[in-house]
């Protein structure tokens, strides 16, 4: 376990006090490849984390006071906007994407689907400046917090500064989605031979035929390989996203987008970039017999003419019972993730 203890300083007009700052308990599972950011830049801390967890909550971060990081991303559903094929932003402006889950954000080297940040502190940048979404600026969000005793505090106790400023507004946030770890589902306690980690034959079996056709992209315990993929989704004729070129600029990215995590992907629905699939079932149908070929289709799913995935309706039962093993109910149920005010 990593801990350590600080001594800081720190006054207001009405008193003076010294504090102990914890750094928290970031622990890599055991069954997890290596964080990829580097975690010590910015290490939570309990109150550096417990003004994150404020800020993630509050509609004040957007330009009409109404829209949270929260709202598009709600605990009970691996921090996604559960039932909503496209996010929704202020004025009920609706985006162009759905609302990606939000956890294990230390161990991934970029984010978003085009892959638009790949800062954890740096991310909530791009949600907040979206005018669809957030629609606020950074130093809007400052002059508001300044003027609220209550952050003036948490501000003071969280850094070393003391300061209420976009820099340590971006780091709060970034220690409290570090802490988002979900690595205690039914098939982590399988894998590493924990109490309550039996499995059915048909999850067995849905395990095997997931190893043998879908862990190519979806790899390690982590579930996906971080890469930009056209999986031969049609393009959506009602929106222009072309992926991951939007960030690159290179045709060769058109319609190539990040590969989800499956981990709590039965809470996730809906499915794909821009939501179109309400069920697993229908993913996996799609994965079957709907892949379409362009020129930048990932070779993966041509193989010699023939497109997408060969499964047959008993391997894709067995697919879903295995991605169901992967929800993490301790994650998604933890009370340090909760709202307080």
């Amino acid at each position: 376990m990593m801990l350590s203890l600080g001594l800081l300083s720190c006054s207001d007009d009405n008193n003076d006090y010294t504090y102990v700052d914890k750094r928290m308990n970031f622990t890599v599972p055991s069954n997890f490849p290596a964080a990829v950011q580097n975690i010590e830049l910015n290490y939570p801390t309990e109150r550096g984390f417990e003004l994150g967890r404020k800020l993630f909550y509050d509609g004040r971060l957007s330009s009409d006071g109404t829209i949270s990081c929260s709202f598009c991303h709600e605990q009970g559903y691996a921090f996604t906007h559960h039932g909503h094929d496209l996010s929704h932003g202020i004025n009920d402006r609706i985006g162009i994407r759905n609302a990606p889950a939000i956890q294990n954000l230390a161990f991934l080297n970029e984010y978003f689907y085009d892959g638009a940040s790949n800062n954890m502190e740096m991310l909530s940048i791009v949600p907040i400046h979206n005018p669809v979404e957030m629609a606020e600026t950074m130093e809007g969000i400052t002059a508001k917090l300044s003027k609220d005793a209550v952050y003036v505090k948490l501000f003071k106790e969280a850094f070393e500064d003391g300061k209420v400023s976009t820099g340590n507004t971006l780091k709060a946030l970034g220690q409290f989605m570090t802490m988002m770890v979900s690595a205690n589902s039914r098939y982590d306690k399988y894998v590493r031979n924990e109490q309550g980690g039996a499995m059915t034959a048909q999850e067995l079996q849905g395990m095997q035929v997931f190893s043998q056709k879908c862990a190519s992209c979806h790899k390690t315990d982590l579930f996906t390989d971080s890469a930009f993929r056209n999986n031969g989704l049609p393009p959506n004729p009602n929106l222009d996203d072309k992926g991951r070129e939007v960030v690159t600029g290179f045709p060769a990215d058109r319609y190539k987008f990040k590969v989800p995590s499956l981990r709590n992907a039965a809470l996730t629905a809906p499915y794909m970039h821009d939501g179109r699939f309400g069920s697993l079932e229908s993913v996996l149908n799609f994965y079957s017999s709907g892949v379409k070929d362009s020129a930048t289709l990932d070779p993966i799913l041509n193989q010699n003419g023939v497109l997408g995935l060969s499964l047959s309706e008993d391997e894709k039962s067995a697919v879903i019972a295995f991605i169901k093993t992967l929800t993490d109910d301790d994650f998604i149920k933890n009370p340090l993730f909760y709202y307080k005010t």
